[in-house]
């Protein structure tokens, strides 16, 4: 799998009953994929992975592969419980997912080894290409990380931790194993632009990026600034829109998915609210994105 400029990371939309809404969901791919997404990770993070059912995933994923039609790489998530994961990653198979974002299981400290043993387990169930999301208790280690890389359908690593002296001897780590020049790295934080400059100073240039969900030609805006060394542009968002996004962010748990669906349902395409355990944002909170939306349209089209 090749990934080219910004990774999209869709919304999961729901009807006003509540269940999967696959109409809208192929809209809000369609506009993804027509603005220059340079993959395609449906029904991860940002789409309520935590929340969805086994069926809803698969069907998700059958959306994305037959509404980008091959324009993109098309990745699907799975994760938690190994035997549940393992059921997951068929599921994304037979819906004709690219690849999987394995994410790591829930709630509970393992050891290095038990890390390595998951991650196997699960790739015994695939034939597919699979990025392991460190992140939560999934702490790897510079020789577990190398470990897993090792492993013969693991193509790639996201990182969701944010220590970057941790990721830095990742990276030096796996680069240094035979064929380690092509294995892939990714920054999974939220608001994954705020800290791009300092990934890419470790050699990690690949990015997820939410707010591409919404505002796409801010997304676009700041990874060309970025490519290009324009340091005026990167810090003028950095400062107007994504710091202050981030701001936002912060005030409630959860809104690093909440606020990224009121984004969407701003821009003019309704994708329903968020699942429990998360809460939809407040109105004075959507009026606060909406004004940060415009502010930052405005500086990429000044």
């Amino acid at each position: 799998m090749k990934f080219q400029g910004v990774l999209f990371f869709p919304v999961t939309p729901f009807a006003a009953d509540g269940s999967l809404d696959e109409e809208r969901l192929g809209r809000h791919i369609e506009a993804g994929v027509s603005a220059g997404a340079g993959g395609v990770f449906v029904a991860c993070g940002t789409g309520e992975f935590h929340a969805l059912t086994s069926d809803e995933l698969e069907r998700a994923t059958r959306v994305a592969v037959e509404v980008t039609a091959g324009r993109a790489p098309v990745l699907a998530a799975a994760g938690g419980p190994p035997p549940v994961a393992r059921d997951q990653a068929e599921r994304v198979a037979r819906a004709g997912a690219d690849g999987i974002l394995l994410l790591p299981p829930y709630l509970v400290t393992a050891p290095q080894q038990g890390l390595v043993r998951y991650v196997e387990e699960v790739t015994a169930a695939t034939e597919l290409p699979v990025i392991f999301y460190q992140r939560g208790t999934a702490r790897l280690t510079e020789e577990t990380a190398a470990e897993i890389a090792s492993l013969p359908k693991v193509v790639g690593l996201k990182d969701g931790l944010g220590d970057i002296e941790r990721m830095h001897r990742i990276v030096r780590a796996v680069r240094a194993l035979p064929g380690g020049a092509d294995f892939r790295f990714f920054n999974g934080l939220p608001t994954a632009e705020m800290t791009a400059p300092a990934y890419q100073g470790i050699g990690v240039d690949l990015y997820s990026s939410a707010v591409f969900a919404f505002a796409p030609e801010i997304a676009l805006a700041f990874h060309g600034a970025l490519a290009d060394g324009d340091d005026t542009l990167v810090t003028t968002l950095l400062d107007e829109f994504y710091a202050p996004l981030v701001e936002l962010r912060d005030e409630v748990p959860g809104y690093a998915v909440a606020l990224v669906k009121a984004g969407v349902t701003l821009r003019g395409l309704d994708v329903g609210g968020v699942r429990a355990p998360l809460v939809d944002p407040t109105p004075e909170h959507v009026a606060r994105l909406s004004k940060l939306i415009d502010h930052g349209l405005e500086l990429v089209r000044s």
